[in-house]
């Protein structure tokens, strides 16, 4: 093998890795997916600014913002002020994991019980795994703290701990928990946590209705399986059903629509392939496995997911949006009968967006990693 061809493969193999989730070419039949246009109507205005990782944000009735910092860190910001609350539990921060969502309970008003998913760690263990816990936000202190759920086992592993946040219309709360780099094992096993989507009670207990509750040795919390790492999620203001995206691999990003006890396949269908190029399978699809309601090539490697349902902005009521990590901006998703008709690219450059919301005034926000919270505006 002669030097050039040597630097070459080298090379390639840097690149490769590099990009992790970057662009692939898109099979014959996919071109159209990746024709994303250019929003010009809309302008961006900051509103709180933070060099950390905002992780996650949710709004009180007075429409001022409770925001997560991923190195452990809760705030919240009220009219150009910033307010740490105390008591959080202790954090495992460690790559992709650390402080992640929060969601407030639906009779919050009433019962001020606020809802958080982060790792933690065991005493005696080693590594941690993604945690569901609520407690009493009073004033700005975490009163009676309670864990409802630990995923196990304990891993070292730094990659998907999922972590979203969502209660639908009565009150079960969602969360996901990603595959913790162990796609072979976990997702598709059922006595096993990781690389699935669960509900609970709002105080921790499992419904006796969940698709496992009966099933022996079964994670019973379990609503549906065979996921990679879900990072964003909503519940549909029309439908009330649960919708989330998910990280791929290299390629194949997916929209799902969450549905009780289904399979979603991962890792034996998929639409992506291993970030250093290789194969994971060539299967698309297999019976008793979903598919995707859509699917991204190339990978834009999704962080935060919010359906648009207000009429502030012209065209956009109906739209999804979703972050969009490795090319640095928003990505509205037009919508027609649950299908895909449009794509197009908002906030463009200004960084990687960790999370998207409506807020209770009706204009979006995000978080920009680094830079802080952001308020986009239509153009008059």
């Amino acid at each position: 093998m002669n030097k050039f061809f040597s630097i070459t493969i080298f090379l390639g193999l840097i690149l490769s890795n590099f990009s992790c989730a970057q662009d692939l070419k898109p099979l014959d039949n996919e071109v159209e997916n990746s024709i994303i246009t250019d929003e010009i109507n809309y302008e961006m205005e900051l509103v709180f600014e933070d060099e950390n990782i905002i992780w996650a944000i949710e709004f009180f009735e007075d429409n001022s913002i409770l925001a997560t910092i991923k190195s452990g860190s809760l705030f919240h910001y009220k009219n150009g002020n910033k307010t740490e609350i105390k008591g959080l539990p202790e954090i495992y921060l460690r790559g992709q994991g650390g402080l992640l969502d929060i969601a407030l309970h639906p009779n919050f008003k009433e019962n001020k019980w606020l809802y958080l998913s982060y790792a933690s760690e065991d005493a005696g263990e080693k590594g941690g795994n993604t945690t569901i816990a609520r407690a009493k936000l009073i004033e700005n202190s975490l009163l009676d703290l309670e864990v409802l759920y630990k995923a196990a086992p304990n891993t070292r592993k730094g990659q998907h701990f999922g972590g979203r946040l969502e209660f639908d219309n009565d009150n079960y709360l969602y969360f996901s928990v990603g595959d913790r780099g162990n796609r072979d094992v976990y997702p598709q096993d059922i006595t096993l946590d990781g690389g699935k989507i669960y509900r609970i009670n709002d105080d921790g207990t499992i419904p006796d209705d969940n698709p496992f509750y009966n099933t022996p040795n079964s994670k019973k919390a379990i609503y549906s399986f065979g996921h990679r790492n879900p990072q964003g999620m909503f519940k549909h203001p029309i439908t009330g059903k649960i919708w989330t995206n998910e990280h791929g691999p290299r390629g194949g990003d997916e929209i799902n629509i969450i549905k009780k006890g289904k399979n979603y396949g991962w890792p034996k269908i998929t639409y992506g392939i291993n970030y250093s190029g290789t194969t994971i399978t060539k299967k698309k699809s297999l019976p008793n496995m979903e598919q995707p309601l859509y699917y991204w090539l190339p990978s834009i490697a999704p962080s935060c997911f919010e359906y648009i349902s207000s009429d502030i902005y012209p065209n956009w009521n109906g739209s999804l949006l979703a972050g969009a990590l490795v090319f640095k901006y928003v990505e509205r998703i037009g919508l027609k009968d649950n299908k895909v008709i449009s794509r197009s690219k908002i906030a463009e450059d200004l960084g990687r967006p960790r999370d998207i919301k409506q807020g209770n005034d009706g204009y979006i926000y995000v978080s920009i990693e680094g830079k802080g919270i952001y308020k986009i505006l239509p153009k008059k």
